[in-house]
């Protein structure tokens, strides 16, 4: 059954137990770099190579994570807006560092 949240904040913190996996949460930052990489080049270049990689490169590496190191349903089956949201969420704490890669340190 799926979980009502009140909030974006709700949301994001049920994300996070969702991501406890460091190897899942560098697939994400890695995939989010990728996404943005791949918009930007796509908005600058226009190539519809660029525009089909910005999807298969953010879903298809946190896919993996959490499919082979998470071991769970990604949040994007059944929250997606909310799910992509905390995607880059995270990865902007990941780079402002007050999240971190290494789960054991958040």
């Amino acid at each position: 059954m799926k979980k009502k949240f009140n909030s974006f904040n709700d949301f994001y913190v049920y994300y996070l137990t969702e991501h406890r996996n460091s190897t899942c949460r560098t697939l994400h930052f890695i995939g989010t770099t990728l996404v943005l990489t791949f918009l930007l080049a796509a908005i600058f270049y226009g190539t519809l190579l660029n525009w089909l990689l910005v999807p298969v490169a953010g879903y298809g590496l946190a896919w993996i994570g959490h499919f082979f190191f998470e071991r769970n349903r990604p949040a994007t089956f059944s929250y997606p807006f909310w799910s992509l949201l905390s995607d880059f969420k995270l990865f902007f704490e990941i780079l402002i560092r007050t999240k971190s890669l290494d789960t054991s340190k958040d």
